[in-house]
């Protein structure tokens, strides 16, 4: 892998884990139009999804230092409320990965027809969010497991994490700000979960000589600078219940993956 292709791909990781377009979707399309391997780029794969993770660890810092404090605290609070919310959302996608791990994995081929499919799944998600009514609700426990299950449908690529979480969020009447925070809270949990998983089961010495350091440096720089970008950006769009302009570009994204498929 050379620079350039770890910067558009350390860019496009940053941008797309968190803008409701699919990070999964744009790097399988990105791998084909460079020629990348998968097995050639679990390293890489790796280094800019640690990226994403310091970038929300950055933007939710202080909110992060207040669940730490509140679960080391004696009595029941809203803290380790929160806390076990995201341990229930996480639910769906722990058995999606402990289960049908292999299934997820067999999806990671670079069918640009199937991506461009599922874009057009998250257009439609996307689109409903234009219809879905700000009831000002907190997030109860069911409503944790029903957003779980979009995340956990979000892995197959093409339709996006943010996207499907924060739709459902919405459309179960939920406050728009707390439901932007919480998708990308509870995105930190199956995000290390799934590297900590690559990283026991990678023979890193078989990977070793697949991608330069210099070129995993820019990847990690570059995911990780427009990842600040992505999520500040995001709270804003949700905050003022513009994600439907979103699916636009979804839709012609799909399209195009699914032309191209369909003519090479």
């Amino acid at each position: 892998m050379k620079g350039i292709e770890a910067l558009i791909l350390g860019i496009i990781q940053g941008l797309t884990e968190f803008l409701p377009v699919s990070s999964s979707g744009h790097l399988e399309i990105g791998k084909a139009i460079f020629g990348i391997h998968s097995e050639q780029s679990l390293t890489f794969t790796i280094i800019v999804h640690g990226a994403t993770v310091m970038s929300i660890i950055v933007v939710f810092w202080k909110d992060i230092m207040n669940l730490i404090k509140g679960l080391f605290t004696p009595s029941c609070n809203d803290e380790k409320n929160y806390i076990a919310k995201l341990l229930v959302s996480a639910i769906p996608v722990a058995i999606i990965g402990l289960f049908f791990k292999d299934e997820v994995e067999s999806l990671f081929t670079g069918n640009l027809l199937w991506v461009g499919l599922a874009l057009m799944v998250t257009t439609a998600l996307l689109t409903i969010t234009y219809f879905a009514k700000d009831k000002g609700k907190n997030i109860s426990f069911k409503d944790s497991f029903i957003i779980g299950i979009a995340q956990a449908v979000a892995v197959i690529p093409g339709i996006s994490r943010s996207g499907a979480t924060i739709a459902t969020g919405l459309m179960l009447g939920n406050d728009k700000k707390e439901t932007a925070k919480f998708s990308f809270l509870m995105s930190l949990i199956p995000i290390v979960g799934a590297n900590l998983v690559d990283i026991m089961q990678t023979d890193w010495s078989a990977t070793s000589g697949d991608i330069s350091a210099s070129s995993l440096i820019i990847g990690f720089i570059a995911a990780f600078l427009t990842g600040l970008f992505a999520v500040k950006f995001m709270l804003k769009i949700v905050e003022k219940s513009k994600l439907y302009y979103f699916a636009i570009y979804t839709f012609i994204v799909g399209a195009i993956a699914i032309i191209y498929a369909l003519t090479h």
